[in-house]
């Protein structure tokens, strides 16, 4: 994926923290070409897993899951960060928010995770594994199975791609980026 490390070193901005922004291309303003790559790549790298659902968390990941939905052909649920009142058969997990520092309970219908499901999980960013320890929490309670988890971008320094690969979950990132001190980006 060299021409999203280039995108992520030509459009990305660094700000104190450990924080990554790149809004410009991928999380706010898209651009559907990358997008639309990015999804291929996903397909080939996940090519030989068993998977007949695409789950996302709202609202960064749903672009790239969609997309890899549409490659697939195959349905994309978005866990919701917020309960609707019409919401039946009701999942929960919290989940913490390392940009927003804060806590969400997260949801998702049982009526579309069900124990017949092999999960691809998508998002855009990997940094201490919140919101994809969140999604495993939830697939376990619905008796779906992971068969696996894409990001396209991890943070390798805030370890959440480790302590997924110590769970044996098969991790994909696009892009890994190896550190951010000083706000230069370090791109493996």
């Amino acid at each position: 994926m060299d021409i999203l490390k280039k995108r992520i070193l030509q459009d990305g901005k660094c700000y104190e923290g450990g924080i990554l922004k790149v809004d410009s291309f991928i999380n706010h303003q898209m651009d559907p070409m990358l997008m639309h790559k990015i999804a291929q790549e996903f397909v080939t790298r996940f090519k030989n897993e068993r998977i007949n659902k695409i789950v996302t968390i709202e609202a960064s990941g749903i672009a790239p899951a969609i997309m890899v939905g549409y490659l697939m052909q195959l349905p994309v649920v978005f866990v919701k960060k917020k309960q609707p009142k019409t919401m039946e058969n009701m999942l929960t997990t919290t989940v913490h928010s390392f940009t927003k520092d804060r806590d969400y309970t997260v949801c998702i219908s049982n009526n579309f995770l069900t124990p017949e499901d092999h999960v691809l999980f998508i998002d855009d960013f990997l940094a201490y594994g919140n919101a994809a320890l969140g999604m495993i929490d939830l697939i376990n309670k619905s008796g779906a199975t992971l068969s696996g988890m894409g990001f396209i971008i991890e943070k390798a320094f805030q370890d959440g791609g480790k302590i997924l690969r110590e769970k044996d979950v098969h991790v994909e990132s696009l892009a890994i980026i190896d550190d951010l001190s000083n706000c230069e980006i370090k791109i493996r």
